[in-house]
């Protein structure tokens, strides 16, 4: 029996009051589309035929939408409905990996969601929306590397993680190189759950084993076992020390009165730009500092003599107009600040896998790092001539 359209009409507004009514008849109307666009595509193809369904689905309402696709003899045939629901879904997922990484937890991407389609997503939909991204993060941290980069900065953030019940703060490893090209990219996030000499090793080996092969220059903050994890697995690999983390650390030791005297004596030893200033003479310059100011404060005495402080001095084996850019961690520690910021809203993280996520996705999304640094390649130790590819 065909029923007119006011009849239809009833029959579609009563079944839509019912419990997920407006879901069943979206599926329907789905199917029904693609059941009679594969009539049409068929009446052009003889002798092809309609060969069953297969399951299918989508989001809308709120839900995840299940319906069955028709399906062809050939497997020819496939229904131009279902080519913009896929578009529909991509861009919901889209939306929500960039609600996710913005800062906004699973819950608060499903109310925006609610907002804007009417009914509020579950935490569940949107863990399924951002699977994509999931998977896209993990190939990029497991990319292939270039197998030389000039300089390269390391560093490790801390972030509180929940794991059997309880919440602890774990070492998240991040790795930032500069390229032959003089652009810059995040070349590694490694959790270790602790920092240490082994954790640092294991990292140089896992970028080892993607392609990199040398490193011309690795800055660093005063990182617990650095210099004999980087020896055993790259060491040729010259080591700057962060200069304006050993300044602050320095100046944290005086009183308040003797911050300006110290600062200035500081900036008396560390000087950049200077092509006359040799490591030497700076060397010469930290004893002095420290012989200084050993008498009124312990912790500077016990300074003198350690040797391990002339990787403070390392930058003043390269070109001075370059200096400014390699004795501080200060671009990784920009990095960090954005990886806090997307972190901050969350409190402690669910595992390390989200972890990963938030911080991989601020890393891939960084287009200042694809802006050529100036002046950088002028070191030739650095940037040898035969690679120079500017």
């Amino acid at each position: 029996m065909l029923l007119t359209k006011e009849q239809l009409s009833s029959v579609i507004s009563k079944h839509a009051e019912r419990e997920n009514g407006l879901q069943d008849l979206m599926e329907i109307m789905l199917e029904s589309m693609m059941i009679n666009e594969r009539r049409e595509y068929l009446n052009g193809y003889p002798g092809n035929k309609g060969n069953g369904f297969r399951q299918g689905r989508s989001y809308g309402q709120g839900r995840v939408l299940e319906f069955r696709i028709p399906r062809d003899r050939y497997g020819n045939f496939h229904p131009r409905i279902l080519a913009l629901l896929r578009d529909q879904e991509t861009e919901c997922e889209r939306l929500a990996g960039s609600l996710y990484c913005r800062g906004m937890t699973q819950s608060q991407v499903g109310e925006v969601f609610g907002e804007i389609y009417g009914e509020q997503y579950s935490k569940a939909s949107i863990s399924r929306m951002i699977e994509y991204l999931r998977v896209d993060i993990d190939q990029w941290l497991k990319r292939s590397l270039e197998t030389y980069y000039p300089v390269v900065f390391i560093d490790a953030i801390h972030i509180k993680i929940h794991r059997k019940r309880s919440v602890e703060t774990e070492a998240f490893y991040v790795a930032l190189g500069v390229k032959e090209d003089k652009t810059r990219e995040v070349l590694g996030i490694f959790n270790r759950p602790t920092e240490s000499a082994t954790g640092w090793e294991e990292m140089f080996c896992e970028l080892k084993s993607r392609g990199l092969e040398r490193i011309g220059l690795l800055v660093a903050d005063g990182l617990s076992g650095l210099t004999s994890a980087l020896s055993r697995v790259y060491p040729t690999t010259p080591l700057q020390r962060c200069v304006t983390h050993l300044k602050r650390n320095m100046l944290n030791r005086v009183r308040h009165g003797d911050k300006q005297e110290l600062s200035q004596d500081l900036g008396f030893v560390f000087r950049v730009g200077q092509p006359d200033y040799t490591r030497e003479q700076a060397w010469s310059r930290w004893e002095g500092l420290c012989r200084k100011w050993a008498s009124d404060y312990r912790s500077i005495r016990n300074m003198l003599d350690q040797i391990d402080y002339k990787d403070y001095f390392t930058y003043l084996d390269f070109h001075p107009r370059v200096q400014s850019m390699i004795y501080t961690t200060n671009w990784i520690e920009r990095l960090n600040k954005d990886f806090r910021r997307v972190l901050r809203m969350r409190g402690a993280m669910p595992n390390e896998e989200s972890v990963l996520v938030l911080m991989g996705k601020t890393a891939m999304d960084k287009t200042s790092y694809q802006r050529c640094l100036p002046r950088i390649d002028l070191d030739q130790k650095l940037f040898p001539p035969e690679n120079n590819k500017n």
